[in-house]
């Protein structure tokens, strides 16, 4: 393929994640003045998040078959500005009634929008033929950076949060398109008759491999839901810290995260992913230990053993989601399916974890509920790894021609 098609799709992709983020972001950074509007209190702002989740994962389902039918192009053509102009719905919910529909539309849009922009990321890491997926989602967490301080500044010039919804919901759409014209041309299907089994050709991903891969992601999506929901209330309950201090647990690791993730490729690249699922699973796990043998030391100490549990634990998480993805793509073949069950598969644990770990903390104390995601991490490496192995020592497809590509 051309070099300057696959560099401009690259930066398509680029484009996509960081709107997708900011969409995301400015919902999340404008829940307080939906609250404030709709008068909503916790228990009806707590099931409209989970609506939304909901939406999301039944979607995801739905759009793999979809991506691998019409092409991971296609669906970004019409999915990016859709799930952004789905934003107005809850933007301009006069009712918490008409919200909680529109937290479900809303969360449509996301689980398909994300399942598209990953499978033409998986696309194109295959056309460049070395790592470049961790990158695209560290460009994600800046599209969120983004939104949270587009949102403070203008909160700040005075405009309300139910105007920046509205105007994300107008505008991000526009945003998109240059982005997505970027995208790889579409690749003509193989013929029904093609041997799909020879040597050289994408067989796909069994059912074991899907649901190794799977628990991997669920692992880790639930290990970093706990650091993102409980690692400040650790901060405060556990440790004693000042409110204002409390949060900066979180930030450290969402700083870590973010960091390893546009760093993390040349990482991957050089280790392989097989390795580099291994040291993921053991970081995050002796980041987690380290969180919980805090409160064995005293004063600051604690806060610094702490801060440097979740920071280890974000460099370790950072690079799970970026190399489970690829290796559906090292799998060959249309990638639509397999990846929609694994990102719900990881969704899921993002979507049940922060209920479980409030539950055990509620029996027991938030310390022993932290005990289920350190667990995890290191079924990541024990899950991750054997199912990774499975996947590089395949036989690598065979490129599809160039012309191929220019006729598409």
């Amino acid at each position: 393929m051309n070099k300057m098609v696959a560099r401009r799709a690259r930066q398509g992709v680029f484009g996509l994640f960081f709107l997708s983020g900011l969409v995301v972001g400015v919902w999340a950074a404008g829940l307080p003045s939906l609250n404030d509007r709709l008068d909503l209190g916790p228990a009806k702002l707590g099931t409209a998040l989970l609506l939304i989740s909901l939406g999301a994962l039944v979607s995801m389902l739905i759009a793999g078959p979809v991506v691998d039918r019409w092409t991971s192009r296609r669906v970004c053509w019409f999915a990016g500005p859709l799930s952004a102009l789905a934003l107005l719905a809850p933007a301009l919910a006069p009712s918490y009634g008409l919200l909680a529909a529109a937290a479900v539309v809303f969360g449509i849009g996301i689980g398909v929008v994300e399942v598209a922009i990953n499978a033409h990321s998986v696309e194109v890491e295959r056309v460049y033929g070395r790592p470049i997926i961790s990158a695209f989602h560290g460009t994600w967490s800046l599209g969120g950076a983004a939104a949270g301080l587009i949102t403070s500044l203008a909160l700040k010039l005075g405009a309300s949060g139910q105007a920046l919804l509205v105007a994300t919901a107008l505008i991000v759409p526009f945003l998109y398109l240059p982005a997505v014209t970027r995208l790889l041309p579409p690749v003509p299907s193989p013929s029904p008759s093609a041997d799909t089994t020879a040597p050289g050709k994408a067989v796909g991903l069994r059912w074991g491999l899907i649901a190794l891969l799977g628990l991997a992601a669920f692992a880790g999506h639930l290990s970093e839901g706990a650091a993102i929901d409980w690692a400040a209330l650790h901060a405060r309950w556990i440790l004693g810290t000042d409110p204002a201090a409390a949060p900066l647990a979180y930030t450290i690791f969402a700083v870590a995260m973010t960091t390893v993730r546009l760093l993390g490729d040349p990482i991957r690249a050089r280790l392989g992913s097989v390795l580099t699922i291994q040291l993921a699973g053991v970081l995050a796990t002796c980041g987690y230990v380290l969180v919980l043998c805090a409160p064995l030391f005293a004063g600051a100490g604690a806060v610094v053993v702490a801060w440097t549990g979740w920071a280890l634990a974000g460099v370790g998480l950072a690079t799970v989601v970026p190399v489970i993805f690829s290796a559906v793509g090292a799998a060959g073949g249309p990638v639509g399916k397999a990846l929609s069950l694994v990102t719900a598969f990881g969704y899921s644990g993002l979507l049940i974890g922060p209920a479980v770990l409030g539950f055990v903390a509620e029996a027991s104390s938030l310390p022993v509920a932290l005990v289920i995601p350190a667990a995890l991490a290191a079924v990541v490496a024990l899950a991750g790894s054997p199912s990774i192995r499975a996947l590089t020592t395949r036989p690598t497809p065979d490129p599809v021609p160039a012309q191929a590509q220019e006729r598409g």
